[in-house]
């Protein structure tokens, strides 16, 4: 092993000489173990405790062995002179020789920082043979010496540390293996201590954790219990606001389903209303935005307005503007939607208003079934509401009113929601009441909104 007196060409640290500490050269086995014993003499002398010593000379002994070729590689000393500095030894070689992955594994559990890679200069000239470098390090502690002074001394020592005998180097390996097995009886005694303690520590968190498991178990009890009396006073509070019974109509057939969602104490804002006008049979589903006591309040005043102007005549397009003027003025940062469809009192036509609302399901008796989709805006957004929409239909026609609760379903298109809606209700029964069991057997199964089903027939079906 010879000792280079200028930097080794293209190696970017190196070319700072208050960075590099000595360059030699390793083209032997003997070459190996003395670059095993400068290591550790440059680790030692640089602060670092007997077992960094012990790892930075057995990963640059692993990669010496494993990387030895005919053709000589260069070994250079680094110390950073900056704080916090960085002792590191880089190796280079100029072929195409690569250490095996075993002994790369084996050095980077060592020293986790090994860096492996193209020889500085490959990137100036792709083409060329630049042969390969890798460089192991560890941080220093800080010294109270010039940088210059301590590097100085480091160099001084490296040059010192010459050429030993291989039995010597087998000593001084022998005394690192000593020294680490002591260390490690030492820290295993420390760890059996500690575990104790752990030990010790885990039995008394399994008997707070026992009292505490206790506790929350009947805290859980009464706060379940008191769910359940929040929950049913909610639903019951809720059925208040909307109507006790369906208006008795000769000439059709009605039926309502209400389900509350079961898995929330606050109330829904999902309403409906069917009364009879002086202009014919108006039925109308809603639903104001939100879960709690203050939109059921909303709610219920909307409905019972809805009933107040629409027992004036009103048509639907003008309730739409009543109670966008009311919901503006009173409850300026709520929205709400509404359909409103007024039937016709020979039961042969429709009138449908919508806010914003899903669309009404038609489902003629002898044709295909179909959505009324014209609407206007949300209540609450003081946009013009177009005219209502005329729809003519035959005697038995029925006719489906819902609230997104029932079909909604996150991460699904609502569009193919409805049209699924649609193919399964005019698949199913001509019953109203039959029909709107059914449509919650179908689509409430994971029920996590309020949900409101309003189904009619208009008229008999003529024989």
């Amino acid at each position: 092993m010879n000792d280079i007196a200028d930097p080794a060409p293209g190696t970017d640290p190196a070319a700072d000489p208050g960075y590099q500490l000595l360059a030699v050269t390793v083209e032997t086995d003997h070459d190996v173990l003395t670059l095993r014993r400068q290591a550790k003499v440059a680790a030692d002398l640089a602060g670092l405790d007997l077992r960094d010593q012990v790892r930075m000379a057995a990963a640059l002994s692993e990669l010496g062995r494993d990387l030895l070729r005919p053709t000589p590689m260069t070994a250079v000393f680094l110390l950073s002179p900056d704080e916090p500095s960085t002792l590191a030894v880089q190796l280079q070689w100029p072929d195409d020789r690569v250490p095996s992955q075993e002994s790369l594994a084996a050095v980077t559990r060592l020293l986790p920082q090994t860096e492996y890679g193209p020889a500085a200069g490959a990137d100036q000239d792709p083409d060329a043979d630049h042969g390969g470098r890798i460089t192991v390090g560890l941080p220093v502690p800080p010294d109270p010496a010039e940088p210059q002074a301590r590097s100085e001394r480091i160099r001084r020592s490296l040059l010192a540390a010459g050429p030993v005998s291989p039995v010597d180097d087998l000593r001084s390996q022998t005394r690192d293996l000593l020294a680490a097995l002591a260390e490690s009886h030492t820290q295993r005694t420390e760890l059996e201590r500690l575990n104790q303690e752990l030990q010790d520590t885990n039995l008394g968190v399994i008997a707070l954790y026992t009292e505490m498991t206790a506790n929350l178990r009947e805290t859980n009890r009464g706060l379940e219990a008191r769910y359940n009396d929040e929950h049913q006073f909610a639903l019951t509070l809720q059925r208040t606001f909307l109507p006790e019974h369906l208006p008795d109509w000769p000439d059709g057939e009605l039926a309502v389903r209400y389900l509350a969602a079961t898995d929330q104490s606050e109330i829904g804002g999902d309403f409906y209303e069917a009364l009879h006008t002086p202009a014919g049979l108006l039925l109308a589903v809603g639903d104001v935005a939100g879960h709690s006591l203050q939109a059921a309040v909303v709610m219920g005043q909307l409905r019972h307005a809805l009933r107040a102007y629409a027992t004036e005549g009103h048509p639907p397009v003008t309730l739409l503007e009543l109670l966008d003027r009311l919901l503006v003025r009173h409850h300026p940062t709520w929205i709400a939607t509404l359909c409103i469809v007024l039937v016709d009192p020979d039961g042969r036509g429709i009138h449908v208003a919508n806010a914003g609302h899903l669309p009404p399901l038609l489902m003629p008796p002898h044709g295909d079934p179909f959505y009324v989709r014209e609407h206007g805006p949300l209540l609450g957004v003081t946009a013009p509401h177009p005219r209502s929409t005329f729809t003519a239909v035959e005697p038995g026609t029925r006719l489906l009113m819902i609230t997104d609760g029932l079909i909604e379903v996150r991460g699904t298109d609502l569009f193919d929601q409805l049209t699924d809606l649609s193919r399964t209700a005019h698949a199913g029964p001509t019953d109203c009441d039959a029909l709107c069991d059914a449509l919650i057997d179908t689509y409430a199964a994971e029920q996590t909104d309020d949900i409101i089903v309003l189904a009619a027939r208009l008229g008999h079906t003529a024989d």
